[in-house]
């Protein structure tokens, strides 16, 4: 057995930093939190290349003193623990890894001054070498750089992804602290852009909805509840008010940005019969509770926590969740009876398609017409303009429906429309209804791939003025980058500015549809799924969301020969039997199952 020895300081270190310095977003939070925690009102943050050339972070907090500057850069010294009582630490950072361990993998120059001082001292570590040490003229606070982070590490260096990317990682850090510390003002310039400014005192509300979506200062509903020694606020939006990713959810525990998954189940579980499965809610949560009911030192990054009674931090986050919501009048829709619902047959569906390839979206999907089917394309296409035009009033029948049901029919003729939302058909054994969002959501999606199969590129419709969305910068740069295969599909979009993209046009195939909500959620899609997906899969994806937007609405009133014509082209479109998302587009209740709810059998 090899001996036993003990490793030499510098590789201690380089261990350390692996824990703790991940990549430039991880140092620069270790950075931001020690300012925070050294009291400072104002922060500012300097980024070249993402972080991977620069991290500069500056603040007007306490300061240190040439003593202190030297003691800070060795391991396991902190000023933020003044007993042994770990649980009861109050501050962000506190266990005295985060500096030296930087040190060790980059060049960092710490310049600090005290306030009880006249003078101020620089520092300079090179790779774990201390290059220089000396008097420096600053006012009162603490500058840090950080260059060239795993400079002398290629092994690390390599593995970092590109300047965007790992500017959106350091975004995402530097905006949730500033929620976190709403009387602290950020400020976050990159590449010499400035794209974050905060004053500090600034309203909870205010400040969340300026970070979040500007969007939330309407649709959103302050949280404030307190049950015992916990206390509870923040901004929920509403359940209108949705995204397509659950990334635009900020938790914090006693002013800690944490991403644990007591919380995010929680927040799940308050708007469970308030969202569709694939949306998500958009807040901001301050949980305050007493210290030593909860274990910040569970991650080496302190992002998750460990809660002394998790069963009561639920059900507080729940139910003053559900009360806020509720009372905006946004109440959860009740379940059906499970003795109700298991009268009905449901149609089988066919197990949901893989993703195919990008070769196989232009690939045909349609196959042969349903024999026996009387109506050609046309006669859905003759209602097509009236199905996705907006709705101008009570739509009325323009026909008498007919009295007997063609056996050529699988899916009935239509008798009527429920709640302007669902299709009442008569078919020859059984009573038939039809989700029409759901259903036309997956006629418009198997559209859009014929129309790939057919042409190199789906016919655009341009709008006569362009829209300008309002995004993430980062957002727009996972948008910009997919320009030229969205233009293929017909959505043809072009940068604004750092934070928005401009429509010029929009899938014809579509007709009217809201551009701005069809870019977000596209913009989410592609968020969300990143890079672990192919080029065709995520084009799938893209696809999907515009053949959502592209779909007649729920609460749409149409006309029996609308109803019919959506009945047809259901029959002859494959995999109609299901949505997009996975669900039924339409049940059926047998003739013997309606006589057992009479009792006639």
């Amino acid at each position: 057995m090899p001996e036993i020895r003990r490793l030499p300081d510098d590789l201690v270190n380089r261990i350390a930093a692996g824990e703790v310095v991940e990549r430039p977003a991880s140092a620069l939070k270790e950075l931001v939190e020690n300012a925070v925690d050294a009291g400072s009102r104002n922060i500012s943050v300097r980024l070249v290349s993402g972080g991977l050339d620069l991290i500069e972070v500056t603040d007007d907090g306490c300061g240190m003193s040439a003593s202190e500057i030297a003691l800070a850069l060795e391991r396991h010294a902190t000023s933020k623990l003044p007993d042994e009582r770990i649980e009861m630490v109050a501050t962000l950072g506190f266990r005295g890894e985060a500096l030296p361990s930087i040190a060790s993998v980059a060049r960092v120059t710490i310049e600090s001054r005290s306030r009880t001082i006249d003078e101020g001292w620089r520092r300079i570590v090179d790779h774990g070498a201390v290059a220089a040490d000396g008097p420096v003229a600053l006012p009162p606070g603490t500058r840090i750089r950080v260059e060239d982070l795993f400079g002398r590490i290629p092994a690390r260096r390599k593995f970092l992804r590109s300047p965007r990317a790992e500017y959106a990682a350091c975004l995402d850090v530097v905006r949730r602290l500033a929620m976190a510390r709403p009387e602290i003002g950020f400020v976050l310039e990159h590449d010499g852009r400035r794209t974050i400014a905060t004053q500090p005192d600034e309203p909870l509300a205010a400040r969340v909805a300026r970070l979040v979506a500007r969007e939330l200062a309407e649709d959103g509903v302050l949280i404030e509840a307190e049950r015992g020694a916990a206390r509870l606020t923040g901004v929920a939006g509403l359940p209108t008010f949705n995204r397509g990713v659950a990334d635009h959810q900020y938790l914090f525990v006693n002013g800690r940005p944490v991403k644990d998954r007591l919380l995010i189940g929680a927040v799940r579980g308050a708007y469970a019969d308030m969202l569709a499965r694939d949306r998500h809610a958009v807040l901001a949560l301050f949980l305050e509770i007493p210290p030593e009911d909860v274990d910040v030192n569970v991650h080496p990054a302190k992002t998750e926590v460990r809660f002394r009674d998790p069963a009561f931090v639920r059900g507080f986050i729940v139910g003053a969740l559900r009360h806020a919501l509720e009372g905006q009048g946004q109440r959860s829709a009740q379940a059906p009876a499970a003795g109700a619902m298991a009268a009905w047959q449901v149609e089988p569906a066919a197990a949901a398609p893989q993703p195919p390839s990008l070769q196989s979206l232009f690939a045909r999907q349609h196959g042969a017409p349903a024999s026996g089917v009387r109506e050609s394309g046309a006669v859905w296409r003759s209602h097509e303009d009236a199905v996705l035009a907006p709705p101008s009033g009570r739509a009325e029948a323009t026909q008498e429906t007919e009295a007997t049901v063609p056996s050529e029919y699988p899916l009935g003729v239509a008798r009527g429309q429920v709640s302007g939302t669902y299709i009442v058909a008569e078919a020859e054994d059984g009573l038939v209804i039809v989700d029409q969002h759901a259903a036309h959501e997956r006629l418009v999606l198997e559209r859009l791939k014929a129309a790939g199969a057919e042409d190199a590129m789906i016919r655009s419709q341009a709008l006569l003025l362009p829209e300008v969305v309002e995004l993430e910068e980062t957002d727009c740069d996972r948008l910009e980058e997919k320009a030229e295969e969205l233009a293929r599909f017909g959505l043809v979009l072009e940068r604004f500015g750092p934070t928005a993209m401009l429509v010029r046009a929009v899938p014809s195939v579509l007709g009217k549809t809201d551009a701005n909500a069809l870019v977000r959620d596209i913009a989410d899609d592609l968020a969300r799924h990143g890079d672990a997906l192919l080029l065709g899969e995520k084009l799938d994806l893209v696809l999907a969301t515009m053949a959502c937007h592209g779909s007649v609405r729920a609460g749409r009133a149409l006309t029996v020969a609308e109803m019919n014509a959506l009945l047809r082209e259901m029959e002859r479109t494959p995999r109609s039997g299901q949505c997009n998302h996975g669900r039924p587009t339409w049940v059926k209740l047998a003739h013997q199952d309606i006589e057992k709810l009479f009792g006639r059998k």
